[in-house]
Protein backbone atom coordinates (compact mmCIF):
# COMPACT_ATOMS: atom_id res chain seq x y z
CA UNK A 1 0.00 0.00 0.00
CA UNK A 2 1.28 3.82 -0.49
CA UNK A 3 1.08 5.60 2.48
CA UNK A 4 -0.61 9.10 1.93
CA UNK A 5 1.42 12.17 2.40
CA UNK A 6 -0.11 14.29 4.99
CA UNK A 7 0.98 16.68 7.37
CA UNK A 8 4.60 16.31 6.19
CA UNK A 9 2.92 17.94 2.73
CA UNK A 10 0.80 20.37 4.38
CA UNK A 11 2.58 23.57 3.83
CA UNK A 12 3.93 22.92 0.59
CA UNK A 13 0.15 22.59 -0.59
CA UNK A 14 -0.55 26.30 1.22
CA UNK A 15 2.72 27.75 -0.60
CA UNK A 16 1.07 27.25 -4.00
CA UNK A 17 0.07 30.81 -5.28
CA UNK A 18 -3.36 31.31 -4.76
CA UNK A 19 -5.84 32.30 -7.14
CA UNK A 20 -7.03 35.16 -4.99
CA UNK A 21 -4.08 36.44 -3.03
CA UNK A 22 -6.08 37.52 0.06
CA UNK A 23 -7.59 34.36 0.27
CA UNK A 24 -7.57 30.91 -0.98
CA UNK A 25 -10.84 29.07 -2.59
CA UNK A 26 -11.64 25.47 -1.19
CA UNK A 27 -14.64 23.91 -3.49
CA UNK A 28 -16.08 21.17 -0.28
CA UNK A 29 -17.98 18.16 -1.99
CA UNK A 30 -20.56 16.51 0.41
CA UNK A 31 -21.69 12.22 0.63
CA UNK A 32 -24.46 10.34 1.24
CA UNK A 33 -27.37 11.80 3.00
CA UNK A 34 -27.58 15.48 0.54
CA UNK A 35 -29.41 14.45 -1.63
CA UNK A 36 -33.07 14.88 -3.11
CA UNK A 37 -35.34 14.63 -6.66
CA UNK A 38 -34.80 17.30 -8.27
CA UNK A 39 -31.24 18.73 -7.15
CA UNK A 40 -29.74 21.11 -9.74
CA UNK A 41 -32.72 21.04 -11.79
CA UNK A 42 -32.71 24.80 -11.54
CA UNK A 43 -29.19 24.79 -13.44
CA UNK A 44 -29.72 21.51 -15.61
CA UNK A 45 -32.07 23.76 -17.32
CA UNK A 46 -30.45 26.93 -17.65
CA UNK A 47 -27.39 26.69 -16.99
CA UNK A 48 -25.26 24.87 -20.36
CA UNK A 49 -22.35 24.03 -18.80
CA UNK A 50 -23.97 22.17 -15.93
CA UNK A 51 -26.80 20.61 -18.49
CA UNK A 52 -23.62 19.09 -20.73
CA UNK A 53 -21.42 17.48 -18.07
CA UNK A 54 -24.62 15.87 -16.80
CA UNK A 55 -25.60 14.64 -20.15
CA UNK A 56 -22.47 13.03 -20.28
CA UNK A 57 -22.41 11.70 -17.00
CA UNK A 58 -25.05 10.01 -17.44
CA UNK A 59 -23.93 8.32 -20.75
CA UNK A 60 -21.50 6.89 -18.76
CA UNK A 61 -23.59 5.99 -16.00
CA UNK A 62 -25.67 3.93 -18.47
CA UNK A 63 -23.38 2.28 -20.10
CA UNK A 64 -22.17 1.42 -16.61
CA UNK A 65 -25.37 0.25 -14.70
CA UNK A 66 -27.89 0.33 -17.35
CA UNK A 67 -30.33 3.12 -15.83
CA UNK A 68 -30.37 6.82 -16.67
CA UNK A 69 -29.72 8.88 -13.12
CA UNK A 70 -30.71 12.35 -15.40
CA UNK A 71 -34.19 10.50 -15.91
CA UNK A 72 -34.31 9.07 -12.25
CA UNK A 73 -33.13 12.76 -10.98
CA UNK A 74 -35.14 15.64 -12.71
CA UNK A 75 -38.51 13.26 -13.13
CA UNK A 76 -41.56 12.84 -11.61
CA UNK A 77 -39.96 12.49 -7.80
CA UNK A 78 -40.49 15.52 -5.66
CA UNK A 79 -38.21 17.08 -3.34
CA UNK A 80 -39.83 16.11 -0.83
CA UNK A 81 -40.26 12.41 -1.36
CA UNK A 82 -37.61 9.88 -0.02
CA UNK A 83 -34.45 9.49 -2.36
CA UNK A 84 -32.92 6.96 -0.92
CA UNK A 85 -31.72 4.29 -3.74
CA UNK A 86 -27.76 3.90 -3.62
CA UNK A 87 -27.27 2.77 -6.99
CA UNK A 88 -28.69 5.70 -8.10
CA UNK A 89 -28.02 8.22 -5.09
CA UNK A 90 -24.32 7.56 -5.41
CA UNK A 91 -23.58 8.55 -9.42
CA UNK A 92 -26.56 11.30 -8.75
CA UNK A 93 -24.46 12.92 -5.93
CA UNK A 94 -21.12 12.66 -8.29
CA UNK A 95 -22.55 13.79 -11.57
CA UNK A 96 -24.44 16.88 -9.48
CA UNK A 97 -21.01 17.73 -7.83
CA UNK A 98 -18.98 17.28 -10.57
CA UNK A 99 -21.33 19.14 -12.93
CA UNK A 100 -21.18 21.80 -10.62
CA UNK A 101 -17.48 22.39 -10.34
CA UNK A 102 -17.72 22.37 -14.16
CA UNK A 103 -20.09 24.94 -14.29
CA UNK A 104 -17.75 27.19 -11.65
CA UNK A 105 -14.68 26.82 -13.17
CA UNK A 106 -16.09 27.55 -16.42
CA UNK A 107 -17.33 31.05 -15.05
CA UNK A 108 -13.70 31.83 -13.76
CA UNK A 109 -13.98 30.66 -9.76
CA UNK A 110 -11.56 28.03 -9.73
CA UNK A 111 -10.39 25.98 -6.37
CA UNK A 112 -7.30 26.14 -5.26
CA UNK A 113 -8.05 23.08 -2.79
CA UNK A 114 -10.79 20.69 -2.82
CA UNK A 115 -12.18 19.04 0.20
CA UNK A 116 -13.63 16.03 -0.04
CA UNK A 117 -16.02 14.41 2.76
CA UNK A 118 -17.38 10.73 2.07
CA UNK A 119 -18.72 10.13 -1.07
CA UNK A 120 -18.26 13.50 -2.00
CA UNK A 121 -14.47 12.63 -1.92
CA UNK A 122 -14.80 10.82 -5.66
CA UNK A 123 -15.62 13.72 -7.42
CA UNK A 124 -13.22 15.86 -5.31
CA UNK A 125 -10.65 13.62 -6.58
CA UNK A 126 -11.39 13.60 -10.13
CA UNK A 127 -11.47 17.45 -9.95
CA UNK A 128 -7.95 17.67 -8.23
CA UNK A 129 -7.12 15.49 -11.59
CA UNK A 130 -6.06 12.42 -9.40
CA UNK A 131 -8.38 9.95 -11.05
CA UNK A 132 -10.18 10.35 -14.47
CA UNK A 133 -13.76 11.34 -14.07
CA UNK A 134 -15.37 7.96 -15.82
CA UNK A 135 -13.28 6.32 -14.06
CA UNK A 136 -14.31 7.80 -10.82
CA UNK A 137 -17.73 7.21 -11.66
CA UNK A 138 -17.69 3.66 -12.65
CA UNK A 139 -15.91 3.24 -9.43
CA UNK A 140 -18.91 4.88 -7.70
CA UNK A 141 -21.44 2.59 -9.55
CA UNK A 142 -19.24 -0.39 -8.88
CA UNK A 143 -19.77 0.37 -4.71
CA UNK A 144 -23.40 1.02 -4.73
CA UNK A 145 -23.62 -2.41 -6.64
CA UNK A 146 -21.52 -4.23 -3.87
CA UNK A 147 -23.34 -2.37 -1.35
CA UNK A 148 -26.61 -3.26 -2.41
CA UNK A 149 -25.51 -6.79 -3.29
CA UNK A 150 -23.64 -7.32 0.24
CA UNK A 151 -24.57 -5.37 2.86
CA UNK A 152 -27.95 -5.61 5.39
CA UNK A 153 -29.97 -2.59 5.20
CA UNK A 154 -28.97 0.24 7.78
CA UNK A 155 -29.32 3.64 8.78
CA UNK A 156 -27.87 7.01 9.65
CA UNK A 157 -29.42 9.68 12.14
CA UNK A 158 -27.57 13.25 12.69
CA UNK A 159 -27.82 14.17 16.23
CA UNK A 160 -28.01 17.97 17.44
CA UNK A 161 -25.90 17.66 20.96
CA UNK A 162 -22.44 17.37 22.82
CA UNK A 163 -20.32 14.24 20.94
CA UNK A 164 -20.45 13.19 24.50
CA UNK A 165 -23.45 11.46 24.13
CA UNK A 166 -22.28 8.88 22.63
CA UNK A 167 -20.23 7.21 25.51
CA UNK A 168 -24.23 6.79 26.96
CA UNK A 169 -24.72 2.80 26.13
CA UNK A 170 -28.43 3.71 24.12
CA UNK A 171 -25.79 4.64 21.69
CA UNK A 172 -22.37 2.86 21.90
CA UNK A 173 -23.89 -0.29 22.29
CA UNK A 174 -26.09 -0.15 19.38
CA UNK A 175 -24.22 2.29 16.27
CA UNK A 176 -21.13 3.64 15.64
CA UNK A 177 -19.68 7.06 15.12
CA UNK A 178 -20.31 8.54 11.74
CA UNK A 179 -18.91 11.89 12.09
CA UNK A 180 -18.49 14.68 13.88
CA UNK A 181 -19.29 18.25 12.20
CA UNK A 182 -19.16 21.13 14.69
CA UNK A 183 -19.13 21.08 18.35
CA UNK A 184 -22.73 20.34 18.80
CA UNK A 185 -23.72 17.98 15.89
CA UNK A 186 -22.70 14.06 15.53
CA UNK A 187 -23.97 11.86 13.00
CA UNK A 188 -24.28 7.61 13.86
CA UNK A 189 -24.80 4.90 12.03
CA UNK A 190 -26.67 2.08 13.33
CA UNK A 191 -28.25 -1.76 11.52
CA UNK A 192 -31.78 -0.73 10.66
CA UNK A 193 -33.38 -2.49 13.36
CA UNK A 194 -32.02 -0.51 16.24
CA UNK A 195 -32.81 2.58 14.26
CA UNK A 196 -36.01 3.19 16.02
CA UNK A 197 -34.96 1.98 19.56
CA UNK A 198 -32.40 4.95 19.27
CA UNK A 199 -34.81 7.50 17.90
CA UNK A 200 -37.07 6.64 20.69
CA UNK A 201 -34.85 7.52 23.37
CA UNK A 202 -33.53 10.35 21.80
CA UNK A 203 -36.88 11.80 21.79
CA UNK A 204 -37.21 11.12 25.25
CA UNK A 205 -34.52 13.12 26.05
CA UNK A 206 -35.83 15.50 23.83
CA UNK A 207 -32.42 15.66 21.47
CA UNK A 208 -33.36 17.25 18.13
CA UNK A 209 -32.18 14.07 15.19
CA UNK A 210 -32.76 13.52 11.60
CA UNK A 211 -32.60 10.31 10.05
CA UNK A 212 -30.76 10.73 6.51
CA UNK A 213 -31.80 9.44 3.28
CA UNK A 214 -29.64 6.67 3.12
CA UNK A 215 -30.53 2.96 3.07
CA UNK A 216 -26.92 1.61 4.29
CA UNK A 217 -24.93 2.42 7.75
CA UNK A 218 -21.97 3.75 6.01
CA UNK A 219 -18.83 4.91 8.06
CA UNK A 220 -19.79 1.60 10.35
CA UNK A 221 -18.47 -2.56 10.56
CA UNK A 222 -22.09 -2.98 8.95
CA UNK A 223 -20.64 -2.13 5.57
CA UNK A 224 -17.69 -4.19 5.81
CA UNK A 225 -18.82 -6.96 3.50
CA UNK A 226 -18.92 -4.89 0.78
CA UNK A 227 -15.14 -4.24 0.86
CA UNK A 228 -13.67 -7.15 -0.83
CA UNK A 229 -16.13 -7.19 -3.96
CA UNK A 230 -15.59 -3.29 -4.33
CA UNK A 231 -11.45 -3.74 -4.13
CA UNK A 232 -10.70 -4.54 -7.29
CA UNK A 233 -13.32 -1.79 -8.99
CA UNK A 234 -11.36 1.34 -6.97
CA UNK A 235 -9.40 3.32 -9.49
CA UNK A 236 -5.89 3.48 -9.15
CA UNK A 237 -4.11 5.53 -7.25
CA UNK A 238 -0.11 4.24 -7.14
CA UNK A 239 1.19 6.41 -9.34
CA UNK A 240 -1.51 9.56 -9.86
CA UNK A 241 -0.16 13.16 -8.82
CA UNK A 242 -3.42 15.30 -8.37
CA UNK A 243 -3.11 18.95 -9.81
CA UNK A 244 -4.35 20.30 -6.83
CA UNK A 245 -4.17 19.72 -3.27
CA UNK A 246 -7.15 17.80 -1.74
CA UNK A 247 -8.18 18.11 1.75
CA UNK A 248 -9.11 14.24 3.22
CA UNK A 249 -12.20 14.33 6.01
CA UNK A 250 -11.43 10.69 6.92
CA UNK A 251 -8.12 11.73 7.77
CA UNK A 252 -8.25 15.52 8.40
CA UNK A 253 -5.77 16.36 6.49
CA UNK A 254 -3.82 17.34 3.34
CA UNK A 255 -3.09 15.07 0.84
CA UNK A 256 -0.82 15.27 -2.58
CA UNK A 257 -1.31 11.28 -3.29
CA UNK A 258 -3.81 9.19 -2.18
CA UNK A 259 -3.55 5.61 -0.80
CA UNK A 260 -4.71 1.78 -2.86
CA UNK A 261 -7.69 1.67 -0.47
CA UNK A 262 -8.60 5.49 -0.27
CA UNK A 263 -11.60 5.24 -1.64
CA UNK A 264 -12.85 2.68 0.34
CA UNK A 265 -11.58 4.53 3.47
CA UNK A 266 -13.71 7.60 3.07
CA UNK A 267 -17.12 5.98 2.84
CA UNK A 268 -15.83 3.33 5.80
CA UNK A 269 -13.87 5.41 8.20
CA UNK A 270 -15.79 8.34 10.36
CA UNK A 271 -15.86 11.78 8.56
CA UNK A 272 -13.90 14.25 10.74
CA UNK A 273 -14.59 17.15 9.59
CA UNK A 274 -14.68 19.46 12.49
CA UNK A 275 -11.05 18.54 12.80
CA UNK A 276 -10.12 19.10 9.24
CA UNK A 277 -11.70 22.65 9.14
CA UNK A 278 -9.76 23.66 12.25
CA UNK A 279 -6.47 22.08 10.45
CA UNK A 280 -7.39 24.47 7.04
CA UNK A 281 -8.47 27.58 9.23
CA UNK A 282 -4.61 27.83 10.94
CA UNK A 283 -3.67 28.78 7.38
CA UNK A 284 -5.39 31.86 6.75
CA UNK A 285 -8.03 33.00 5.03
CA UNK A 286 -10.20 31.05 3.02
CA UNK A 287 -13.19 31.18 0.31
CA UNK A 288 -15.41 27.67 0.78
CA UNK A 289 -17.89 27.33 -1.78
CA UNK A 290 -20.31 24.22 -0.94
CA UNK A 291 -20.63 22.20 -4.78
CA UNK A 292 -22.66 19.51 -2.99
CA UNK A 293 -26.47 19.22 -3.32
CA UNK A 294 -27.80 20.66 -0.24
CA UNK A 295 -25.14 23.55 1.21
CA UNK A 296 -24.54 20.59 4.19
CA UNK A 297 -20.91 21.83 4.56
CA UNK A 298 -21.45 25.20 4.02
CA UNK A 299 -24.19 25.36 7.08
CA UNK A 300 -21.78 23.21 9.15
CA UNK A 301 -19.24 25.53 8.61
CA UNK A 302 -21.72 28.65 9.89
CA UNK A 303 -21.79 26.71 12.89
CA UNK A 304 -18.75 25.60 13.55
CA UNK A 305 -15.84 28.41 12.17
CA UNK A 306 -14.65 30.58 14.85
CA UNK A 307 -15.88 33.67 15.49
CA UNK A 308 -12.72 35.49 14.57
CA UNK A 309 -12.33 33.99 11.48
CA UNK A 310 -12.40 36.14 8.10
CA UNK A 311 -13.07 33.10 5.56
CA UNK A 312 -16.10 33.18 3.78
CA UNK A 313 -18.66 30.56 3.16
CA UNK A 314 -21.04 30.05 0.12
CA UNK A 315 -23.70 28.01 -0.79
CA UNK A 316 -25.14 27.82 -4.56
CA UNK A 317 -27.50 24.44 -4.52
CA UNK A 318 -30.27 23.92 -1.88
CA UNK A 319 -33.99 21.82 -1.60
CA UNK A 320 -35.23 25.43 -1.69
CA UNK A 321 -34.16 26.59 -4.96
CA UNK A 322 -32.48 29.94 -6.57
CA UNK A 323 -29.47 28.06 -7.65
CA UNK A 324 -28.96 30.21 -10.47
CA UNK A 325 -29.56 33.35 -8.29
CA UNK A 326 -27.11 31.82 -5.72
CA UNK A 327 -24.52 30.97 -8.39
CA UNK A 328 -24.43 34.45 -9.73
CA UNK A 329 -24.44 36.02 -6.51
CA UNK A 330 -21.22 34.25 -6.01
CA UNK A 331 -19.79 35.22 -9.51
CA UNK A 332 -20.45 38.43 -8.95
CA UNK A 333 -18.97 38.81 -5.68
CA UNK A 334 -15.83 37.23 -7.25
CA UNK A 335 -15.34 40.03 -9.35
CA UNK A 336 -15.29 43.09 -6.74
Amino acid sequence: MTAPRSEPSLIQAWDRPATDPARRTVFMFSGQGSQYFQMGRELFDKNDTFRQWMTHLDAVAGRSSGKSVVETLYGTGRKSDVFDRTLLTHPAIFMVEYSLAQSLMHTGITPDIVLGASLGSFAAAAVAGFIGVEDALNAVIQQAAFLESCCEPGGMLAVLADPVLLTEKFLSENSELAGINFSSHFVISARQPGLAGIEAELRKRAITHQRLPVSFAFHSRWIDQAQAPFAPFMPPTRSAQGRLPLVCCEQAAVLTDLSNDYFWRVVRHPIRFRETMAQLERYGVHRYVDVGPAGTLATFLKYGLPTTSKSTVHAILTPYGQDQKNLAALVASTRH
